[in-house]
């Protein structure tokens, strides 16, 4: 039987095939979140699904937003391809909870073996 290494986002429960790939997710993810936390105490008025959607956009286009920030606002004007973000192997959250079990027992923790 193969060994294959994957790496599990605690935030959203996708999984890489990549540290790297993995650990670049989570802060998206933390930075949304923020921004997202942000927003809310702010912005009365917003709903948490609209503050979670501008939040996420935000931090999707952070790199654009920074350069902005900097003295290049026409740059937010231009089309974005959505996504730079590494695409997971897939989502926990996304399936039944019978399909998250048969995903789980394929995965055998590396503690388990020292």
């Amino acid at each position: 039987m193969a060994v294959i290494a994957v790496w599990q986002c605690d935030r959203d429960g996708s999984m890489f095939n990549d540290k790297k790939q993995a650990e670049e997710h989570d802060k998206y993810l933390e930075l949304a979140a923020n921004i997202t936390d942000l927003i809310e105490t702010q912005v009365p008025g917003l709903s948490e699904a609209q503050s979670e959607a501008i939040g996420l956009l935000l931090a999707e286009r952070r790199e654009v937003l920074a350069k902005a920030c900097k003295g290049k606002p026409e740059l937010l004007l231009e089309p974005f391809e959505s996504s730079d973000q590494p695409q997971p192997m897939g989502k926990l959250a996304s399936g039944s909870r019978d399909d998250a079990k048969d995903r789980d027992s394929q995965v055998t923790s590396l503690a388990a073996h020292q």
